[in-house]
């Protein structure tokens, strides 16, 4: 009787301690919500990542490197069509809101139609990481893409998508820009399959206008 009676009362103690490990939870999570808030960073570091971000840096003079009109070459490729398709253009480059975006205007004649473009290029300080939107006449859609300058080789890689307009579905595309000198460059731009199989669809080859 007396084991029963020490059974039963190791077993009401153990219940009555899981109970309060229960209700200390609560209090723990209050704990760790607290410390949380604590490591919240300062106003002042706060004010510097902000001014950071704003201020213009590297990204943003190699930019404005480009200020000036140049003439442009352009050439495309379609997969069902060998034949290679040329046009020529004239494009603007400024910098805009203080030198921190780089616009480009576009205008020229394409496939016997006048063509007008536009892109906005920006250097993101926090990312590290250029981000360029597009937008043109020729359709309705924008495409964005981001990349990365290697000094090594001398070339921006940007990756995105644009809209299909024969299928509706976005596809991925990949933008290369070779800074040859200052006064010359080449883009070329590549449909990237779903397999990872490239194909070259456009090249501009662009000179400044002295």
């Amino acid at each position: 009787m007396k084991n029963l009676s020490l059974s039963l009362l190791i077993i009401g103690l153990t219940f009555v301690s899981c109970k309060k490990e229960e209700a200390q939870k609560p209090e723990e999570n209050t704990s760790k919500e607290e410390i949380t808030a604590e490591a919240k960073p300062d106003s002042a570091t706060v004010a510097k990542a902000w001014t950071d971000y704003a201020t213009p840096s590297k990204g943003h003079e190699m930019l404005a490197k480009d200020t000036g009109t140049w003439d442009a070459e352009l050439t495309f490729w379609s997969p069902d069509n060998p034949q290679e398709m040329k046009s020529t253009a004239t494009v603007t480059y400024k910098m805009i809101m203080g030198g921190r975006y780089q616009e480009g205007t576009y205008s020229g004649d394409m496939f016997g139609m006048p063509f007008e473009g536009r892109g906005m290029v920006a250097y993101d300080n926090a990312t590290e990481e250029f981000v360029s939107t597009w937008i043109d006449n020729m359709g309705t859609g924008m495409m964005v893409t981001k990349g990365k300058y290697d000094e090594a080789t001398k070339t921006s890689t940007f990756y995105g998508e644009m809209v299909d307009p024969v299928t509706k579905k976005a596809k991925k595309i990949k933008e290369v820009i070779t800074y040859i000198d200052d006064n010359n460059q080449k883009m070329e731009m590549f449909d990237v399959s779903e397999d990872g199989k490239e194909f070259k669809s456009m090249q501009v080859v662009s000179k400044r206008k002295m």
